[in-house]
């Protein structure tokens, strides 16, 4: 069957990086769904089966952990025995909370506005941001192995993405 025990990479035969070639991914995530998908052993014993569904539940897991730049972030910190303290430590620079700031007011003008042009170009200008933060961990795991820095590029990451929900969210109610 499947080896519960080696990490996420080893699963799918990546090396164990920030930056991963996605479409390989997705290639060896599709090929390891096929092998373990239940389906397939639908007249195998009920141990069989049962180990089926596990190994496909852990194939997904593992997909969605690799998938994410967030997720695969910390991952590779958890690899490295760094704790991301994203619930524990909320601090952070003083530039960063103010363009935190800035952003929600932007977002809660262009909501109440009703302004789908300014939110597409927020959510845009968020991508876009987030995109750069995350060549910066790619820089900083792969490159620098400064997993105390990357470990603050996490938690601005996940600042970042529940800002660009709330942009989504904004525009989903508009249109909807």
């Amino acid at each position: 069957m499947i080896n519960f025990n080696q990490s996420h990479f080893a699963l799918f035969d990546l090396p164990v990086a920030f930056a991963i070639d996605t479409k390989l991914l997705d290639t060896r995530y599709r090929e390891a769904v096929a092998q373990f998908h239940p389906d397939r052993f639908a007249t195998a014993s009920d141990a069989e089966r049962r180990q089926s569904l596990q190994a496909t539940t852990h194939i997904n897991e593992a997909y969605q952990t690799l998938k994410s730049g967030l997720a695969r972030a910390r991952y590779l910190l958890k690899l490295a025995d760094i704790d991301t303290q994203e619930e524990t430590n909320t601090a952070m620079p003083m530039d960063f909370l103010l363009a935190q700031m800035e952003w929600r007011e932007s977002i809660a003008e262009a909501k109440a506005s009703q302004n789908l042009s300014a939110l597409e170009n927020l959510a845009s200008e968020m991508r876009a941001e987030m995109q750069a933060l995350e060549d910066k961990l790619a820089m900083q795991i792969d490159g620098q192995k400064d997993y105390i820095h990357a470990a603050l590029s996490v938690r601005k990451l996940r600042f970042m993405e529940k800002l660009d929900q709330e942009i989504g969210d904004a525009i989903e109610a508009i249109l909807y």
